[in-house]
């Protein structure tokens, strides 16, 4: 029986990081937390089928959380975490590159709001994995009025400057 306490020994002290009911509340409600914002806005991309959706966003947000989450818990600087942060932002703005697409033109490119939106969602999901919550909710927030009113604003002022160009075009 002393390998078995060997065992369970060694596996107790890997789950080490944890050590309370607080904290484990504390790690999961953040990871959830995060997750769900980022949810939240890779449902609107899915919904109008973009590139990046549902699964990509949460993932992101969740992984950035675990970026920023794993420093904290193990007591590193902020200046460590400063560049956890800096890593997390580099790598981010590859993964949104690969939704941007440019056509034939210059005027031609498509994604943009998408890689925009990831890289947002990595900064909710720091935001969520340093224990800033409350602004984590209001950032998505504003995401998802930007993403659903925006689109309608720019179809607003291009149908009126197309009606302009009509009308300057039959005065002439």
């Amino acid at each position: 029986m002393e390998w078995w306490a060997i065992i369970s020994s060694t596996v107790a002290s890997e789950f080490s990081d944890i050590t309370d009911l607080e904290d484990a509340t504390r790690v999961s409600s953040r990871l959830l937390i995060a997750s769900i914002l980022g949810g939240m806005l890779g449902y609107e991309r899915e919904r109008k089928r973009k590139a990046a959706g549902l699964r990509t966003h949460m993932l992101v947000a969740l992984g950035a959380a675990l970026f920023v989450l794993v420093p904290v818990q193990a007591g590193m600087t902020h200046e460590d975490i400063s560049r956890v942060i800096q890593g997390l932002v580099t790598g981010i703005g590859f993964l949104g590159a690969g939704t941007i697409l440019k056509g034939s033109s210059a005027e031609d490119v498509k994604g943009l709001t998408t890689a925009a939106g990831i890289w947002l969602t990595a900064a909710i999901g720091v935001a969520v994995g340093l224990g800033h919550e409350a602004t984590a909710v209001l950032s998505t927030l504003l995401a998802l009025a930007i993403f659903v009113l925006m689109p309608r604003l720019e179809r607003h002022t291009a149908l009126r400057a197309a009606r302009k160009q009509r009308r300057r075009a039959s005065r002439s």
